[in-house]
């Protein structure tokens, strides 16, 4: 997860939670899930990456409390999860939803579409 230059990760606490929901609140940051695909035993590999872009909604420092009540922000990149009220801080997405979740499905089912079977 990205915002301008620098990554988003876990938060370490509530505070660093509500510090990271305070910098998102209003902008847009891209969530990018990188996959490798790999067959041992015909020595096959594909690797890609997808990027979705993430619209926060304008948040009060109530509102970014009361979602944080909703969630365990700890085990979450960027503090939130989409999955879980999201709508109560997403605005609107650009790309995979499901790449914010945390797999790009509808990339992978391509990739996997175009892996060679029988081999």
């Amino acid at each position: 997860m990205f915002l301008e230059n620098g990554i988003l990760g876990k938060p370490r606490s509530h505070a660093e939670a509500r510090r990271m929901l305070a910098r998102l609140q209003g902008r847009t940051h891209q969530v990018v899930t990188g996959v490798c695909l790999m067959h041992l035993r015909s020595h096959r590999e594909r690797i890609f990456a997808d990027s979705t872009d993430v619209l926060f909604h304008p948040l009060t420092t109530g509102q970014i409390c009361h979602y944080l009540q909703q969630i365990n922000p700890l085990d979450k990149a960027g503090a939130y999860a989409i999955q879980e009220r999201g709508e109560l801080i997403i605005a609107e997405i650009s790309g995979s939803f499901s790449n914010v979740v945390g797999l790009p499905v509808e990339k992978l089912r391509a990739e996997l579409a175009g892996w060679p079977h029988g081999r």
